[in-house]
Parts: structure tokens; C-alpha cells; sequence
């Protein structure tokens, strides 16, 4: 078994007691984290290392940040998208095990029609050619991560509530569908799930208590491994912790 995983940690130095059991527990093959918020010379990859995992790393002070943590050595091919002058650390793309595997933090967007909702399109037209380019050179690919985008109403707990705002805005979800379009298969719908199943609730307003959360983090596979995914799911008992990420991790599992 082939076990993936993707959780915004929500800084690195706050949640890393929390990753550390994760792993312990989980025992994933992968887990790509992102908004770990570490300088590189400040991230704690001896931890990791004494955890049993390699691990490669992209980050800046305060913001953004992601990594890949792995249980076998992963051959870094990009930390940025190509073309693309962005200051901020959002791209970690690495082959492991034969797979490509490429670790995303999506821009939010702040709001739409905003500068910072502007800037998001612009990064997701650098990332479709930079996607096709990956593919291009090797058909087993995942890409996962926090998107910042629920792809689908059933993805969001009131719909009407969210009409029309950032992260579930037609122009978000048409940049998510193209790459669907690219021959990548969201994993999570591969199968049947219950209803009302989220990876992010906001820390304001009792969020997680009451349920009112969105599925923006997620694992995509291409068409080669689409027969080898045999489950999909997300675990929130890492959201129930004290002082949790306000993410929890998303999985996916393959049989080779």
C-alpha cells in the first residue's frame, strides 16, 4: 500500500508535535505540507529525520512555505513555477518512487475583484503549462495541496451562504476544472462519500464544531493511476487537538 497525504499545517513550529504523531500514526509513504511558515535554515528537518522520513523544503519567514516529507528520498525538480517571477515560496515539485509528486499552496484570493483574487488567476495560467510540461515527462503524477478552492457546492456546507465569494467563485472553480480537463481525476470523488465531509473549518465562530467547513484541500491523480487508487478520505481528528491547524490532512491510498 501507497499511502499520500496533504494537510496545511498552519505554521511548522506551532503544529509540529502534531505532525510528529501524525506520522507516528498514520504512517504515510508522503505527506506534502504547505503554509509551514519557516525560514529553510530554521526548519526542523532533524525531527523529521529522527522520525524515520526524508524531507525537502521551500519556505519564507511568516507566510507560505511547503514540504514533502517522505519515507523515501525524493529528487527535488522545481520549487517554483516556470516563467514566473513569485517571491513567495508555493511550488515543491519532486519524483518519488517513479511519481511525480507536486505540492501546492494556491493563493487565497482574499476577495473577488481584489488585487490579491487578481494574482491567484495569473498563478494558476503559469501553473496549467508548468502541469502539462510534468506530465509531459512522466504519466504517473499527484498533485495535492491546499487549492483554496471547494471544486463543487457539495463541497461547501451553505452554498447560498458562499455564492459569489472567494474560493468558490466560477473563475476559481474553471481554473480547477482545466486541470481535471489535463487528465487529473480528484481522488476523493473516485469514491463514494458521506455527505457534508470538509478539510478546512474557520477557528471563528465555532466552525468546526458546527460543521461549517469546505473541501479545498486535495489530492489529484493522473490517468495511470486511477486503477491503483483504492480509497480516499479525510481524517479530522488531527482538527480536534489543542491549538490545531485549522486545516486537517486529506488522504489517498494506491495498491501497485
Amino acid at each position: 500500500m501507497f499511502k499520500i497525504a496533504s494537510w496545511n499545517v498552519n505554521s511548522l513550529k506551532v503544529r509540529l508535535p502534531h505532525v510528529l504523531d501524525w506520522l507516528a500514526t498514520a504512517q504515510p509513504d508522503v505527506l506534502a505540507l504547505q503554509e509551514t511558515k519557516s525560514l529553510d535554515e530554521n526548519f526542523p528537518h532533524e525531527e523529521i529525520i529522527q522520525a524515520g522520513y526524508t524531507v525537502s523544503f521551500c519556505g519564507q519567514k511568516t507566510y507560505n512555505g511547503v514540504a514533502i516529507i517522505s519515507k523515501n528520498q525524493a529528487s527535488v525538480i522545481a520549487n517554483s513555477l516556470a516563467d514566473y517571477d513569485d517571491p513567495q515560496r508555493r511550488v515543491l515539485a519532486a519524483e518519488i518512487d517513479d511519481i511525480i509528486v507536486l505540492n501546492l499552496y494556491v493563493p487565497n484570493g482574499s476577495e473577488v475583484g481584489s488585487e490579491k483574487y487578481q494574482y491567484k488567476l495569473e498563478w494558476f495560467s503559469y501553473l496549467h503549462p508548468f502541469v502539462s510540461d510534468l506530465l509531459a515527462n512522466n504519466k504517473k503524477m499527484i498533485i495535492l495541496g491546499d487549492f483554496n478552492i471547494a471544486p463543487a457546492d457539495a463541497d461547501v456546507h451553505d452554498p447560498a451562504e458562499w455564492a459569489g465569494n472567494v474560493l468558490v467563485s466560477d473563475a476559481e472553480r474553471a481554473e480547477f476544472q482545466k486541470l481535471l480537463d489535463a487528465g487529473f481525476y480528484d481522488s476523493y470523488r473516485l469514491f463514494e462519500q458521506a455527505p457534508e465531509n470538509f478539510s478546512w473549518w474557520d477557528y471563528r465562530a465555532a466552525g468546526f464544531r458546527r460543521n461549517r467547513g469546505l473541501r479545498i484541500d486535495h489530492i489529484l491523480i493522473s490517468e495511470a493511476l486511477k486503477n491503483k487508487c483504492v480509497g480516499a478520505y479525510i481524517d479530522k481528528d488531527p482538527r480536534k487537538l489543542e491549538r490545531p491547524s485549522d486545516h486537517t490532512p486529506v488522504i489517498a491510498e494506491f495498491k501497485f
